[in-house]
């Protein structure tokens, strides 16, 4: 993985994927173009929440899950208002979503929520399985703020 802000990783990213979507769309239908864009994405989450592991050396925790924050909120690329972040808990909405305007001003608004909303629980499954997220509303499809709601779950707690 490289050390390139996240916000100008997915607008690289964006422009492949948008000129494929487009071609799967003509050729497969917009339902099956875009089930293979979540679930692509979905994988690449995955690995990426490994890769982020691996280097916690597998020990990986709500403390240093909230650290990672620091590389999607890189260059100004989400304003956000923490709610709360202890050992179980990291709560917070975001009021400003560049990732949002990044893909709107490229076209491509109508699947930022593949491109980038669909990693954030996501990436806790290879991260951390034990952090999971409730989301209620996103900026990208259309609300005034993200709501974002992570728990963490100990291992054999109820």
């Amino acid at each position: 993985m490289s050390e390139i802000p996240t916000l100008t990783k997915r607008k690289l990213q964006a422009q492949v994927i948008g000129p494929i979507y487009a071609e799967m769309v003509e050729q497969l239908g917009e339902e099956k173009a875009s089930a293979i864009l979540d679930a692509a994405i979905r994988k690449a989450a995955v690995a990426e929440g490994r890769y982020f592991a691996g280097k916690a050396g597998g020990q990986t925790s709500m403390a240093d899950f909230i650290k990672l924050y620091e590389h999607w909120t890189a260059d100004g690329a989400l304003e956000m208002q923490v709610l709360k972040a202890d050992d179980t808990s990291f709560d917070f909405d975001i009021t400003r979503c560049r990732y949002a305007e990044a893909y709107k001003e490229m076209g491509l608004g109508k699947i930022g929520h593949l491109l980038s909303c669909n990693r954030d629980g996501t990436f806790c499954e290879g991260y951390d399985p034990n952090i999971t997220l409730e989301r209620k509303q996103t900026i990208m499809e259309g609300a005034p703020c993200c709501t974002f709601r992570y728990r963490y779950k100990a291992p054999g707690t109820p």
